[in-house]
């Protein structure tokens, strides 16, 4: 099964993105997630709905953060997302007929609910504003400086 990455990739960019000084386009924001522009425009829009981002056209456009960095959690930003499902597990049929099978989903699906609970809770428990810190913390061990123009070069 596929993974939906969308939230990490998501979180990637918003961080590149505290680092600019200025609007940062959809072009290289895709580089970073290495996906196409209009990936980014329909992931942003969403964001930008929900007042997180804003947009700039025209020359030196581009996205920019519009939210305080410890405001956001990284269920806020899932949220944002449409809430994409956080386990890639599933019942092998949904309505089963047999028995035998309707105890294991119902096992299956507490066990799911509980965990999913506990993952949106975790979600909640941290802000952009700590992975910030963690970053830059990254950033002074390695010592090197951070430009998004040059650190996802291909």
């Amino acid at each position: 099964m596929k993974r939906d990455s969308r939230l990490s990739g998501v979180l990637h960019v918003l961080l590149h993105m505290a680092e600019q000084d200025g609007p940062t386009t959809s072009e290289v924001l895709a580089k970073a997630m290495t996906t196409h522009p209009v990936v980014i425009r329909r992931i942003m829009a969403g964001l930008r709905d929900h007042g997180y981002v804003r947009s700039e056209k025209g020359h030196g456009g581009g996205w920019t953060l519009a939210c305080d960095l410890a405001a956001v959690t990284l269920r806020d930003v899932h949220a944002a997302l449409g809430g994409p499902s956080l386990l890639a597990m599933g019942n092998r049929t949904e309505a089963p007929g047999c028995l035998v099978e309707q105890a294991v989903n119902a096992a299956l699906d507490q066990a799911f609910r509980d965990a999913e609970a506990l993952l949106l809770s975790r979600l909640g428990d941290v802000t952009l504003a700590m992975l910030s810190a963690d970053f830059h913390r990254r950033l002074v061990a390695r010592g090197g400086p951070h430009d998004l123009e040059t650190v996802h070069a291909a």
